[in-house]
């Protein structure tokens, strides 16, 4: 349903504009209202960007996909992360997952903003 190279250069674009998107604002873009079923299934390309991101050295992507409630990514953004990654906070929200989360994005705006 959503083309990942379409969904991978919006994100490219926010990242070199040092945005963050919500799920529903990039849905949007995509061409469609938020429903759970539909971010399900933009989050399963999320993972697949930031999967092949990985493989070439990049940062993730996925990271400035936030939830409008609080600005940070949703709880399985995390969890995707966790076979990989042995830093992640303990909480998927507060301060701690605050700072962890705006770390990866400053990443993402750095790499992007210099590529």
């Amino acid at each position: 349903m959503f083309d990942p190279g379409e969904v991978r250069d919006i994100l490219i674009s926010a990242a070199r504009q040092r945005k963050t998107l919500t799920y529903s604002e990039l849905l949007g873009i995509l061409g469609h209202v938020f429903t759970r079923p539909l971010m399900r299934q933009l989050c399963k390309v999320l993972d697949h960007i930031d999967e092949d991101g990985r493989a070439l050295g990049e940062p993730g992507l996925a990271v400035l996909v936030v939830r409008q409630s609080d600005g940070l990514p949703g709880q399985g953004w995390f969890v995707a992360r966790t076979p990989i990654h042995d830093d992640l906070p303990l909480e998927w929200v507060g301060p701690e997952a605050r700072r962890y989360t705006e770390a990866r994005q400053a990443q993402a705006h750095d790499y992007w903003m210099a590529a």
